[in-house]
């Protein structure tokens, strides 16, 4: 009798296994275990298809000439800034102006109580006319005594006397006529208004206290004004771009800011491209021992105001020469660990990391000065489906935005 073949066996086991089942379970059980006899002697299974390649949006690096510009932090502050503190002291009548407004130069800001000043200029106008009928009479006695003196009638002495009389009534005259203008002066002076245009601050007195007068500034503030257009920028420059500019200098490629008023464009807090433009007016004479930085200023223009003392902005200073470069979308560029990378399809469309020496930022696109040809098609849509060695389906895009032909 033949061995039986494993079909059998697994048959027979479930029968003894179930000595219950009846002869069609049998049979049953016959189709299962063929079914799995079937199975094990099928042929195998074909390998899945490969997947179609990825499609990425490629385009050339735009080419055309720019020229590098560096930013720095600043701060404005005025041009002119000026408080305001009373020349005479007395009682506040009055403020005439409104908190935070626009005044402008000779617009009246405050008035002080101007009685006793008016009082010291009648009191001076009366000694002035005192002075002035003195000499008068001076004079008459001068005449008569000159007219005496042909006769023999007075002597010489009385007449170099009265010359005298009358040199001294000329001098408590002009004596006379100093403390009325002064007089007036303070009379003007209780009248306090603003030295220049800008925007006032809010008042410090209010009508009813009393203020100090002074010309060595112990006198109360009264307020401040600023001039707001135009309106300075100070930034500083560290020591590495000092020399870069002078070596540029050197070689002609790009004049001095000392010589030049070399152009700059001031971004905002909150902006995210420049929107006041300005020119250097002024570079230290030494660098900062402490920080190892040169202070630097620009004049910006503030037409509309919008730009107050204190705020911080981004200056970009031209920081080359016009030269020949290309650019692409800044979002083509990935990182990889410390480099900075971009991907390039290949003419047989598979894709290659080329590592790339980015420059700034230029109209919105990215400055790449080491890496790139002009002829390398950049993978600037679908860098996420890219793999390196990996064939793509590359679609060509429009030039890039920002870009100029």
């Amino acid at each position: 009798m033949t061995e039986p073949d494993g079909s059998e066996r697994l048959a027979r086991t479930l029968v003894k296994k179930h000595d219950f089942v009846r002869p069609r379970h049998y049979a049953l059980a016959g189709v299962l275990v063929a079914s799995f006899a079937l199975a094990s002697c099928g042929q195998p299974t074909s390998q899945a298809s490969a997947p179609p390649p990825a499609p990425v949006t490629v385009a050339q690096p735009v080419k055309r000439t720019v020229t590098d510009w560096d930013e720095f932090t600043g701060r404005f502050e005025a041009v002119e800034e000026v408080q305001v503190r009373p020349r005479v002291g007395g009682f506040v009548n009055s403020v005439e102006f409104q908190d935070g407004a626009i005044v402008h130069q000779g617009d009246l800001l405050y008035v002080i109580d101007p009685r006793p000043f008016e009082a010291v200029a009648e009191q001076a106008d009366g000694q002035l006319s005192d002075a002035r009928a003195r000499v008068e009479l001076a004079k008459r006695e001068l005449d008569r005594g000159l007219n005496l003196v042909q006769t023999s009638a007075v002597s010489e002495q009385v007449v170099d006397q009265r010359r005298q009389a009358l040199q001294a009534a000329h001098a408590a005259e002009m004596q006379a006529e100093g403390a009325l203008k002064a007089a007036r002066l303070n009379i003007e002076f209780t009248h306090v208004t603003a030295p220049l245009t800008g925007r006032v601050s809010r008042h410090l007195v209010s009508p009813g206290n009393l203020v100090q007068g002074s010309d060595t500034g112990t006198s109360t503030l009264l307020t401040s004004i600023v001039a707001l257009d135009p309106i300075y920028i100070y930034f500083d420059m560290d020591e590495t771009t000092f020399i870069k500019y002078s070596k540029l200098w050197f070689e002609g490629k790009r004049p001095s800011s000392r010589d030049t008023a070399n152009p700059v464009q001031v971004t905002l807090a909150g902006e995210t491209k420049p929107s006041h433009e300005g020119t250097v007016n002024f570079l230290d004479n030494r660098l900062d021992v402490s920080t190892g930085t040169l202070r630097s200023r620009a004049v910006v223009k503030n037409t509309d105001l919008s730009i107050l003392p204190g705020q911080f902005g981004r200056v970009r200073l031209i920081g080359s020469a016009p030269y020949e470069a290309l650019l692409i979308p800044d979002v083509a560029v990935a990182t990889d660990q410390s480099r900075k990378i971009v991907f390039v399809v290949k003419p047989d469309d598979t894709v290659e990391a080329r590592p790339v020496v980015l420059g700034p930022l230029d109209d919105g696109l990215r400055v790449i000065r080491e890496g790139l040809k002009a002829e390398d098609r950049v993978i600037v849509n679908g860098i996420q489906r890219a793999r390196v060695g990996v064939k793509v389906a590359p679609q060509t895009a429009q030039a890039p935005a920002g870009g100029k032909s």
